[in-house]
């Protein structure tokens, strides 16, 4: 009984993700460990609130803001919507602040994924120094 509903939560998700609908990534995200996987994984951190209680990191902010940071948000994002990134990159002032403006959620989605490179690249270039 699990199953289809797994599926059906994961296929929902994957509609909303993205900007544009991609149906290889709907596909994917019905394939049974995809689902159930997703499934699992979000529904334990609603139960728990996301493990941390509300407004945390922006009330502690202050710990970790000496720290460098990229923040990559995707303009149309369905699931996280830009005002809470927005929120946080202007409470954070020395974070890098990345809106992809031709994308939605998912980090499959060109602007997302070359963004995410780009602000790996830029943290290894910090380690590396």
């Amino acid at each position: 009984m699990h199953l289809p509903l797994a599926r059906a939560w994961s296929r929902y998700e994957a509609c909303c993700s993205a900007l544009r609908p991609n149906p290889s990534l709907i596909a994917h995200s019905e394939e049974d460990a995809v689902a159930l996987g997703i499934a699992r994984l979000e529904t334990h951190y609603f139960v728990n609130g996301g493990f941390f209680p509300e407004n945390a990191l922006l009330d502690n902010l202050s710990r970790i803001s000496h720290l460098p940071a990229v923040i990559v948000q995707g303009r149309y994002d369905m699931i996280c919507p830009i005002a809470t990134a927005d929120l946080l990159a202007r409470t954070w002032t020395g974070a890098q602040y990345v809106v992809v403006e031709d994308a939605g959620h998912s980090a499959w989605e060109t602007g997302i994924t070359q963004a995410l490179v780009m602000a790996c690249e830029k943290m290894k270039a910090i380690r590396d120094r």
